[in-house]
Formats: C-alpha cells, sequence, structure tokens
C-alpha cells in the first residue's frame, strides 16, 4: 500500500476507512492483506464482521517469539546453502484483543546470516501455514505492480491544485498503464514477455525529441526483426470480440 496511504489511515485511525477503500476489491476476492501499521484489534473486528478473509503483518513480541523458541534453533552439522524455512500455527491472544486468533509464524535460516529472519501473520484463514504466508505474500506483488505505475506513467504525479484535475491525470495513468499492460500480455513474444514496463520503454523504444516533433522510434540494438515480427502474429492470433 502507498506510503502516503499509509500514513493517511494509520493518522485518522479507523478501520472502516481501510475497509471503505478495500471493500469493492475484497468482495471480488475474498481477501485482505496489510502491512504492520494496520495490525490493530478493531481493524480485525470490522473484517471478521464482515466475513473477510484478512492475514495482516503482526508486529514480533517476547511473547511471540517465546513460543516459537524450538524453530530458532539451527540444524547440527554443516550449515546448507539453502535456506531452511519453517513454520507453526498456534493460538495467541494480546491484552488488547477480546480473543484469541490464529497466528502464523515463518522462521527462515540463511546461509552467512548470525540471525534469522522471523515474521508473525494474524490470520482468520483456515488453509495450511504455507498457504497463509503465499496470501500474505501477494501483497508484495501488488505493491511492485504500484512501483511499477509510478515509475513506467508516472501515476503519482499528481501536482495539480484543482482535485478535479488531478484526478483526470490519475484516470489517464491508469488507462496508459492497462494499455501498456495488456500490450505486455497479449502482444508481447515470450521472450520479453515478463520485463516490466520500464525496461520495455527503455530497452525496446526511444524517444527523440526535436524543436517541433517528438519520434518514437524503435531501439534496433534490443528488439530484432524476428521480435518484432512475432508481436503483428500474436495480435492477428488474438479472438475478435462478438458484436
Amino acid at each position: 500500500m502507498p506510503q502516503r496511504l499509509t500514513e493517511s489511515l494509520r493518522a485518522r485511525g479507523g478501520p472502516d476507512l481501510a475497509l471503505a477503500i478495500v471493500r469493492d476489491r475484497s468482495a471480488q476476492s475474498g481477501g485482505f492483506r496489510a502491512d504492520a501499521a494496520f495490525a490493530k484489534p478493531q481493524l480485525y473486528d470490522a473484517l471478521e464482521g464482515r466475513s473477510v478473509k484478512y492475514a495482516i503483518r503482526l508486529p514480533a513480541n517476547d511473547s511471540l517469539e517465546r513460543t516459537i523458541i524450538e524453530l530458532l534453533k539451527r540444524p547440527v552439522g554443516r550449515p546448507s546453502y539453502k535456506p531452511v524455512v519453517r513454520y507453526k500455527s498456534f493460538l495467541y491472544q494480546a491484552a488488547s484483543w477480546k480473543r484469541a486468533r490464529r497466528v502464523v509464524a515463518k522462521v527462515e535460516l540463511h546461509f552467512g546470516e548470525l540471525f534469522p529472519r522471523v515474521g508473525f501473520i494474524v490470520t482468520n484463514l483456515t488453509g495450511s501455514n504455507r498457504a497463509v504466508v503465499r496470501f500474505y505474500n501477494k501483497r508484495g506483488t501488488a505493491e511492485q505492480w504500484l512501483k511499477e505505475g509510478k515509475q513506467a506513467v508516472a501515476m503519482a504525479r499528481l501536482s495539480c491544485h484543482r482535485l478535479r484535475a488531478n484526478v483526470v491525470r490519475l484516470w489517464l495513468s491508469v488507462f496508459a498503464y492497462n494499455l501498456s499492460n495488456l500490450w505486455r500480455r497479449l502482444a508481447l513474444p515470450k521472450a520479453i514477455g515478463s520485463w516490466s514496463l520500464t525496461s520495455l520503454q527503455q530497452r525496446l523504444v526511444k524517444l527523440v525529441k526535436h524543436a517541433r516533433y517528438d519520434w518514437l522510434l524503435r531501439a534496433e540494438s534490443r528488439l530484432t526483426r524476428r521480435l518484432f515480427a512475432g508481436m503483428p502474429r500474436k495480435i492477428a492470433a488474438l479472438p475478435v470480440p462478438a458484436g
């Protein structure tokens, strides 16, 4: 979630404001993910009252760490180069909570690191520990999309003095992002289909400015004739909408 939005929600201090922002999305996907800034019992109660599944990062404390003390011990013998990952699920009730809730702990032991990486997630999901962590980690995927939008199409550049002008600029940025994302997903060859929009802008095309005109040119060093020929073929293969 963007930093300004996080600070705004934290300052206003209400779970209803967070729910108002994610209500439509949560109703479709049935899930709410957030970092430790939203670890508030009022938010848990509001989400549970609306039957919304959630996974929220929980700040570590001594009581939580004592519960997983056995996971913090490193295996005996030569350390493995591959990270050792352990999970544990347990019921936990903080002093400000009305009832106990499920907490999933994840511990990672990495080669060459003295201290383990520990994370706690409070959730009302009923799946396995790995499934809860995978569900929570999708929050990072959404943040990457937001970061990509800010870098590729200047989605966060809302410097106009009037609100309506900023709304229009945001709409244009979202339209440009969706159009670029459709181009990436439907028209690009498989070899470069996973590139970010910023990489596509910098490595496939280049903008040449003249006194009266701007020219959008193809970067020949990156986009070979074979890759370029694959784009029209994929576009021609797309189904035509009915009507």
